[in-house]
């Protein structure tokens, strides 16, 4: 080899070197830039209480005060039928009718025999008078005088059978008209004109509508929170109302497991029988812990979920992990209780993008 092949190795080898020490130095450089750069995260800072507040809501409906199916205390034939489903009818109002032929024959035929009675008893009772004024002049004798006041004593009891046959068809006339026992809207009707209804035949549904009550289903441990007399806030239509609980019932439905409370509703109220309302009732929950906010959360195993905490080492705020459970969501807030401590600092959002011991910068709380 001679002097100059072996002149152009050495200076092939030198400028590898250079050229190797060059690329190490900017990789290193590169390494010192992304270390020296923090990601910056949004942070909350968790903070530990005793309790927290719920709301729960439960679903019912609205029902009017009273529902009730209307008939006869009597057979007849219906002759006549006022009303439609719809129709509005006020305390009193005539409903229906049954055929009132026969009774009233059987009136007239009364009131002739009340009078032919009344009659008898009018002349039994001037024969008597006359017989007692000649008793003493025994043109009579006392024994036809008593005759004669008997047979009176009895025209007067056959004029009271009379005038109690009187007073009973006079009862079934009144009970051949049905009537509103209180003012609502007619619900259903089941009849038409011309039915024969034996007693208790249902004729119409009738359905209070002054009074208007709410029935709603409620678990037996919130009972408690819940007192005749009381006020609370029901929803109607997505509108809050406020409404009076009357009462709730000492059983509980086997199949919802609840106890019906029965509120009463404002009388100026506009609401449908049967339309959904709901009642929200709030509770505190006794349970130490803290509000996170859900984007906080990294989904862990066996029900327990991740979050990073933020902490200061060698001058640098960096991510560790910390495992918490949750008990409550609300929104877009989770109540957790786990190994976080009061007043930690947590990455608030982009968790996902951020691994533990992570070194971040806080932009905001």
């Amino acid at each position: 080899m001679n002097r100059s092949s072996f002149i152009a190795i050495i200076g092939a080898l030198a400028l590898t070197a250079i050229l190797t020490s060059t690329l190490y130095a900017r990789v290193a450089l590169s390494g010192d830039v992304q270390v020296s750069k923090p990601m910056p995260v949004m942070a909350t800072t968790y903070v530990m209480q005793k309790s927290y507040a719920r709301e729960s809501s439960y679903l019912g409906l609205v029902e009017a005060g009273r529902k009730t199916v209307l008939g006869f205390e009597m057979p007849g034939l219906l002759a006549e039928l006022k009303v439609e489903e719809g129709s509005a009818v006020a305390a009193g109002e005539i409903i229906a009718i049954l055929d009132e032929a026969k009774l009233r024959s059987r009136r007239d035929a009364t009131t002739a025999d009340l009078k032919r009675v009344e009659i008898e008893l009018e002349r039994a009772n001037i024969k008597a008078r006359r017989q007692k004024n000649l008793i003493d002049t025994g043109a009579v004798s006392r024994e036809a005088y008593d005759d004669t006041r008997l047979i009176a004593q009895a025209l007067r009891a056959q004029v009271d059978a009379v005038e109690a046959q009187q007073d009973t068809i006079d009862i079934d006339l009144q009970k051949s008209v049905l009537r509103a026992p209180y003012s609502g809207v007619i619900a259903d009707r089941y009849l038409d004109e011309g039915a024969v209804v034996s007693p208790g035949t249902p004729v119409v549904k009738l359905m209070e509508t002054d009074r208007r009550e709410a029935h709603i289903g409620v678990t037996v441990e919130h009972i408690e929170l819940l007192w005749p007399g009381s006020e609370h806030t029901l929803f109607l239509r997505q509108k809050p109302l406020q409404a009076t609980l009357l009462s709730v019932r000492p059983d509980v439905n086997p199949v919802t497991r609840t106890a019906t409370a029965v509120f009463s509703l404002p009388r100026e109220l506009v609401a449908l029988d049967g339309e959904p309302i709901t009642l929200d009732l709030p509770q505190t929950v006794y349970m130490e812990g803290g509000w996170l906010p859900i984007s906080a959360l990294l989904d862990g195993q066996r029900g327990v979920w991740t979050v990073l905490r933020i902490i200061e080492r060698d001058g640098r705020q960096i991510t560790v992990r910390e495992a918490v459970e949750v008990m409550e969501t609300q929104g877009d807030m989770a109540y957790v209780r786990g190994t976080l401590s009061d007043g930690a600092l947590v990455v608030a959002h982009g968790i996902h993008r951020v691994t533990p011991g992570a070194a971040v910068s806080v932009e905001s709380k």
